[in-house]
């Protein structure tokens, strides 16, 4: 049974991995699973400088899913690349660095280092507001989406995935527009923008108002976009929101995925990607399926 998958000339072991700011860097959750049965790791996003996050409370429960309001905290590059990397190459796994900022300058910086850094991918986290431009998500805006991806792509020496965000009207445009940027691959969805009230208290939930949902609540609208952008565009589309098994992460690839990302199920079972990742292997059997790859965009229409 051959699980390899390629998404821009590299080849995973397996078509799963973590999402991006729910498995650390990997060190703490090393203890808790085997890494190296993943086909990546994909770290916390990394930004120029240390971000301290937001003010707390910024995790609330809610039905089928949790909202965050980090923040984006990270250590910033410089620790990241003295500490982080050394660590996660230890591992025989597919290491893809999320990259976040506040201005286009602040991308680049973060990718011009990782240049000679054993990256093998690089996940740009485009859901950031782009404070130059009075705040509104880079994601959000396609003209903007192509102007970030070109920019990186040009400094970039590691093949770019660029993050969309689903908080727009058409997430077909935002797929066309990175890839008419030049990105080598596109992951989605980030989190949809939500909110909660203790009423109790009559305050809100988070101290930052608003969060990003994810978890169960979010999967058909993730699987649904999924479809629609792997439609729109000719390059490798990872799917993630909201996957807590192995049947969830074959809807996506049915859908169109060459590769899922396992986010908030890593905070109920830390083992939960492996898992995800051995129950596909086992359907592919039963199926008398070869290669896991035929599973990419095989829905009947």
């Amino acid at each position: 049974m051959n699980m390899k998958v390629t998404i821009a000339g590299v080849e995973l072991k397996n078509p799963v991995m973590t999402a991006s700011g729910t498995f650390g860097s990997g060190a703490e959750y090393a203890q808790l699973t085997d890494l190296n049965k993943l086909g990546a790791v994909v770290t916390k996003g990394v930004a120029n400088v240390p971000w301290p996050g937001n003010a707390t409370p910024r995790i609330a429960e809610t039905y089928g899913g949790m909202l965050n309001a980090i923040g984006l905290q990270n250590p910033g590059i410089d620790l990241f690349v003295k500490r982080d990397l050394p660590f996660l190459r230890q591992f025989d796994t597919k290491v893809i660095v999320n990259v976040c900022g506040h201005t286009t300058e602040e991308y680049l910086e973060v990718v011009e280092r990782l240049a000679g850094e054993p990256a093998d991918l690089l996940e740009i986290n485009i859901s950031c507001p782009n404070v130059k431009e009075g705040g509104i998500a880079f994601g959000q805006d396609p003209k903007a989406v192509e102007a970030i991806t070109r920019e990186v792509k040009r400094v970039a020496k590691q093949p770019i995935i660029m993050k969309l965000s689903p908080n727009v009207t058409d997430i077909t445009v935002m797929a066309k527009a990175a890839e008419a940027g030049g990105a080598d691959a596109i992951s989605l969805i980030n989190t949809l923008t939500g909110m909660k009230i203790d009423i109790h208290k009559r305050s809100f939930a988070l101290a930052n108002k608003t969060g990003g949902l994810s978890g169960p609540a979010i999967k058909p609208i993730a699987v649904r976009m999924v479809y629609q952008a792997s439609h729109a565009v000719q390059i490798p589309v990872i799917g993630m929101g909201g996957i807590m098994t192995w049947e969830d992460a074959c809807e996506f690839m049915l859908a169109g995925a060459t590769a899922v990302s396992v986010g908030t199920a890593n905070f109920v079972n830390p083992n939960a990607a492996v898992e995800i990742a051995e129950g596909l292997e086992q359907y592919a059997k039963e199926l008398g399926i070869s290669e896991i790859r035929e599973l990419i965009g095989a829905v009947k229409e």
